[in-house]
Parts: structure tokens; C-alpha cells; sequence
């Protein structure tokens, strides 16, 4: 599992988008640790797409506490799941994120798997996810980590970590 101090991988993650009069742009690929480079950014992710505490609680409360993130120093807040782009856009239409919160795409699980964070959750009929957890990343490097034990919501949410944003200044 990653850890506190290491530099994130570098993969390539993607995101879709709109253009101008909802025109379809992307899947677009991406290199997390470009975007990564000189800026901070807040990293959570979760199990899946359309799941109940992912669509109830966690993403909900990134995009509520987006502008106190932003105020406290963030530059973007990427919630990324193993999913495709479609799916994280449709979501994110769905649970109005807005500029918020950036909806990514691990589509292969190489992040997730990269980073150690994956689990199989086949007997569920779900397949390989991503463990729920939050990162604080400064210029690429990890600077902290709230994994969540199975089945619990306590220490990835954005309450918590806008308290450790705000410790860290």
C-alpha cells in the first residue's frame, strides 16, 4: 500500500466532459502526475458508481465542503473509482457536482492497483474495486492517507479531511 511521503504513480487516468452545447468531449486521457504538478490535490475514491454511501454521503459531502477545500488551499478534489468515464460522468450529472468535485475514471483499476487500495469484491458480483480511502497529495507526493476498514465511512470523509487540510497549514 502507498504510504505517506511516496510520489503517486503515474498513470493515466481519464475523465469525460462536455463542450459547449453539451457536445460530447472525451473520454479524455489523462497523466495524473502532470496533473498533479505544482498544485494540491485532494484524491478520494470508493467502491462504485450509483452505490449507497458513495452517491448518499461520500461524494455529497465533497461537493458541499468544495469551497472550504478551495479556500483552505486545494486545487482540484478527484473522486475516482473503477469505473469507465460514462459512468463517473453520469454519475456526477446525477449527483450535480459540478465543477466541484472532477468525476475520474480508473477504468482497468491501474491506479488502484498501482496503489495497493483494490479489493475483490466478485462475491458481491461487483468485481475488482477500489478500497474507500481519501489522499492529501502536494506537488505529486502523498501527504496523508485515511484508508477505511470494510464497511465503515469514518475517516475519508471531507469533514475529516478539511480538518487535516487545515492542521497542515
Amino acid at each position: 500500500m502507498i504510504e505517506r511521503g511516496a510520489m503517486l504513480p503515474d498513470v493515466t487516468l481519464y475523465q469525460y466532459s462536455e463542450g459547449e452545447g453539451g457536445c460530447a468531449i472525451g473520454p479524455n486521457a489523462f497523466s495524473l502526475r502532470e496533473r498533479c504538478d505544482q498544485r494540491k490535490l485532494l484524491i478520494f475514491a470508493l467502491p462504485g458508481a450509483f452505490t449507497p454511501t458513495c452517491s448518499e454521503r461520500h461524494v455529497p459531502g465533497y461537493v458541499a465542503a468544495a469551497p472550504e477545500l478551495f479556500a483552505a488551499g486545494i486545487d482540484e478534489i478527484l473522486c475516482v473509482s473503477v469505473n469507465d468515464a460514462f459512468v463517473m460522468q453520469a454519475w456526477g450529472k446525477s449527483l450535480q457536482v459540478g465543477t466541484a468535485v472532477q468525476m475520474i475514471a480508473d477504468g482497468n483499476g491501474q491506479f488502484t492497483e498501482a496503489l495497493g487500495l483494490g479489493q475483490d469484491l466478485s462475491a458481491r458480483g461487483m468485481g475488482y474495486r477500489s478500497q474507500r480511502y481519501a489522499l492529501l497529495v502536494d506537488n505529486g507526493v502523498v501527504r496523508h492517507l485515511a484508508v477505511e476498514a470494510p464497511g465503515k465511512f469514518e475517516v475519508s470523509d471531507a469533514q475529516t479531511l478539511l480538518a487535516v487540510v487545515r492542521a497542515r497549514d
